[in-house]
């Protein structure tokens, strides 16, 4: 009997019984075939590279906003923790609804996902471009910063919450997911080099000068005061930050084209069985799955420490340590020693287990938040600091984004009947994340403004010192002993996961086949 190319493969196969194809069976064979086909390097560099623009504004934000808004803008330490308070608890509030509004699109031809990152993207590069411009009306200034911030966490969301769950639908084999999420953690640390370069070195070169003030007598005595950048003005120093925005524009849209062009999301069974669910069906999902609240919190009081770490620094480089002139290439080291020790990482983890690999990794940087806050001022110190904090930095970067998965491999095996749901659970932990992430950077840029920083100078009081000190070492410190506490109630070990990891697979496998069967029945 004569049979088309498709019907002799699935045949083989025994989904059917042999029987010739029609043109739409043979079609619908190579799609088959297509979503069980392995990721090239191409596809999976594609992919990683999409992640690229999330970290690259975020180390770029991280490091140089609140510095930027008060010395730059020249806000009162008030209102810039307004702005970064309000900022970041509207961009929490954004992802559980982009997440569920994800979880809610219908297929189009271009997929479920793509068409977020697509359409948000100009958005995206046109508000964080002009959130790095200094209106001339002085009265509208924290409006100003304030509206097009929170618009580019918006706009941010719908382009990082579909992308993070585009994970899922990349390809058909749990492996293939596992090797292309490696790529993307690997390109994410990366962007996070990229942004600390372009932002540090274009803004680091053109430093506005300082303002002496009354405290330069009491830090350098009888001595003068050294003349830094003396030759360049306060409109150098703008035109060097609305510089660098533009080139972190750039590089923005080049990463949302490479993704578009280099990756074809699938249509897998799990999309075609889903069943819409409700914003509050999705959020009792989450909040009743005990593993995930348990990563999530140990994650979330982690996270805060390094994030109150990074969005102090610079000012602790510039104001506690006096390294005004070197501070972003201190904070270059950081992320580059971070990039270097992600494959290190990646090693641990997979040799000792991810639970391990979360204990070592993050107390590694505790010592060295207690050195550089008891040593003099130092340079070499505090370059070796960087090198060793950017290894825990990794750490911290790498190993949440391969724990989640995790969770969510867990909840299938527990609820095999419920689908469509993984956008929730990654916005949800983005959501906790940020939310308490804008609450410490505006209580730590109140606390400066309660101990009476003094915008652009040259020395600050006794007391903006000692809260710098504070802000990155005490606070970071207790901040992950409470985390880690947390994970040592996380149930999901080694064992575990690979328990669920198997029983995944069989129930892929089965919903694949099930799906083939019925694709080519319906033809035949």
């Amino acid at each position: 009997m004569a049979r088309g190319e498709g019907a002799e493969q699935y045949s083989a196969s025994s989904l059917l019984p042999v029987k010739p194809l029609s043109a739409d069976g043979i079609k619908i064979a190579k799609k088959i075939k297509e979503r069980r086909k392995p990721l090239s390097v191409c596809n999976k560099l594609c992919y990683a590279i999409g992640g690229a623009p999330y970290q690259i504004t975020g180390s770029a934000l991280g490091f140089f906003l609140q510095i930027y808004l008060l010395d730059v803008a020249q806000l009162e330490p008030f209102y810039a923790s307004i702005i970064l308070f309000v900022g970041r608890a509207w961009d929490a509030v954004t992802d559980p609804t982009v997440g569920f509004l994800v979880s809610r699109t219908k297929w189009t031809r271009f997929g479920r996902m793509m068409p977020w990152v697509l359409l948000s993207t100009p958005f995206a590069v046109m508000s964080y471009f002009l959130m790095w411009y200094v209106p001339a009306v002085e009265q509208g200034k924290v409006l100003w910063y304030l509206v097009f911030y929170c618009l580019f966490q918006s706009m941010q969301t719908c382009f990082h919450v579909p992308y993070s769950s585009l994970t899922m639908f990349i390809s058909g084999e749990q492996k293939e997911r596992d090797s292309a999420t490696a790529y993307r953690m690997t390109m994410e640390v990366l962007g996070s080099v990229v942004g600390t370069a372009i932002q540090g070195q274009i803004v680091g070169g053109a430093i506005a000068p300082c303002i002496p003030t009354e405290y330069d007598l009491n830090h350098y005595g009888n001595e003068s005061r050294p003349e830094r950048n003396m030759t360049r003005s306060l409109d150098e120093t703008k035109e060097a930050y609305m510089m660098a925005s533009g080139v972190i524009c750039a590089i923005y849209v080049l990463c949302a084209v490479i993704l578009f062009m280099g990756v074809k999301e699938q249509k897998e069974s799990s999309q075609m069985k889903s069943k819409p669910i409700t914003f509050c069906q999705g959020m009792r999902l989450v909040m009743g799955h005990g593993p995930y609240i348990k990563l999530v919190l140990g994650f979330l009081f982690t996270s805060l420490a390094f994030m109150l770490l990074e969005g102090n620094f610079a000012l602790f480089l510039t104001y506690a340590l006096d390294h005004r002139d070197d501070f972003q290439n201190i904070l270059l080291v950081i992320m580059i020693s971070g990039t270097v020790s992600i494959p290190f990482w990646q090693w641990f983890l997979t040799r000792f287990g991810k639970k391990t690999a979360v204990y070592f990794g993050i107390t590694w940087a505790v010592p060295f938040m207690i050195l550089i806050v008891s040593i003099k001022s130092n340079l070499i110190i505090s370059y070796m600091v960087s090198v060793a904090a950017g290894i825990s930095v990794a750490a911290a970067y790498l190993l949440p984004w391969s724990m989640l998965p995790d969770v969510v491999d867990d909840f299938k095996v527990k609820n095999p009947d419920i689908r469509g749901y993984e956008a929730i659970f990654f916005s949800f932990y983005v959501f906790f994340t940020k939310f308490a992430s804008g609450v410490s950077l505006g209580i730590s840029t109140l606390s400066l403004d309660f101990a009476g920083y003094v915008t652009r100078g040259c020395s600050q009081p006794k007391s903006v010192i000692l809260t710098l000190k504070v802000l990155v070492s005490p606070v970071p410190v207790a901040l992950i002993a409470l985390g880690l506490l947390i994970f040592k109630t996380y149930p999901i070990d080694e064992e575990k996961r690979q328990s669920n990891r198997k029983l995944l697979q069989e129930l892929l496998d089965t919903d694949d086949s099930e799906t083939d069967s019925a694709e080519l029945g319906s033809v035949v």
